[in-house]
């Protein structure tokens, strides 16, 4: 690392981010000392973002350090905690260093300080190959409770936060496609792809009344069913139902075939929303204490006995390829 070395990096760059967390020693010691506040446990959760798979290549660092930290605040509100620590491991590519370094960790520090997080540790080195950030984040639950993907019951109404289907239309407009006309619709959907931001306000009404629940990162339907399949259950999603904010709507509206356009969205991913089961009466208490907190929630269907998911546009069944993302 020219002109600043390992261990210049670490204490001038990111112990900062520690915010005098005491446990994290400034990061001069081998690890950190961690509790959780009174009454509560860890949530523990981590994500791989690598460049060229989760961002693109040349990704202002900014925008990656963002979302890396931004991708495990969101699975931290869908286990109804509340984001508190991370640690950061970073691969930094062969001579990627000094171009990436001061936008990387300005783009840490706005996300740690909009999410109310502190850096307590980590580590970083170098190596052939692409540029990799892995962060695992503790989030604090009240006791030991929390919404699991299990944990759905028949008759429970699914719910989504905000808005589908945006980061996967800055992913498009990023591979060179003219979506829009309107410049502030172009400038939403890139801020959605690029630096989303969960809904963290959500992570104690989701602790107090869902019975499970999963981040959308995968894409919306592909989440459903990791849902689905944990908890045993069934339900059929309407593509009329999705949430579109204007942008989307905009978009939508354009295209020759609605359903496969809806169906875009709802596969897409990288939309860091949160999908929530919730028994049928306290869904309309939830949603409106959502509201107050600024969270928008859309009612999605009703949880059935059975197994699988179906999905229909306009009540019209649906033969749908892939899901949402895989790895594999």
């Amino acid at each position: 690392m020219a002109g600043e070395g390992e261990f210049d990096f670490i204490a001038r760059r990111l112990a900062p981010l520690t915010q005098g967390h005491t446990g994290a020693y400034g990061l001069k010691d081998d690890g950190a000392i961690l509790a959780p506040p009174s009454g509560c446990s860890f949530a523990v959760t981590s994500d791989t973002l690598v460049e060229g798979v989760h961002f693109p290549g040349g990704e202002d660092p900014f925008k990656a350090g963002w979302k890396a930290l931004a991708a495990n605040v969101s699975d931290l509100v869908a286990m109804g905690a509340e984001p508190k620590l991370y640690v950061l491991n970073i691969v930094w590519p062969k001579g990627g260093f000094e171009t990436r370094v001061e936008r990387f960790v300005k783009g840490l520090a706005e996300a740690q300080a909009a999410f109310g997080m502190a850096l307590v540790g980590g580590d970083t080195t170098s190596a052939e190959g692409p540029w990799t950030l892995s962060i695992t984040a503790f989030g604090a639950v009240q006791g030991t409770r929390t919404p699991r993907r299990g944990g759905a019951k028949p008759g429970d109404v699914l719910l989504v936060s905000n808005f589908i289907g945006d980061p996967y239309l800055g992913l498009q407009q990023r591979l060179g496609l003219t979506l829009f006309n309107v410049p502030a619709h172009s400038s939403f959907v890139e801020q959605r792809f690029a630096t989303p931001s969960p809904p963290v306000a959500l992570f104690s009404k989701l602790h107090h009344y869902a019975t499970a629940a999963i981040d959308v990162s995968d894409g919306l339907l592909a989440d459903i069913g990791h849902i689905l399949d944990a908890s045993g259950l069934s339900a059929t999603i309407d593509l009329s139902d999705l949430p579109l904010s204007a942008a989307a709507l905009d978009w939508v509206s354009r295209q020759e075939d609605e359903m496969a356009a809806r169906l875009s969205l709802a596969t897409g991913g990288d939309d860091y929303e949160i999908v929530a089961a919730v028994p049928e009466n306290f869904v309309r208490r939830f949603s409106s204490e959502c509201a107050q907190i600024g969270v928008r929630i859309t009612r999605l269907a009703r949880l059935e006995a059975g197994s699988g998911l179906d999905v229909s546009f306009n009540a019209t069944p649906v033969q749908t390829g892939a899901l949402g993302f895989t790895h594999f």
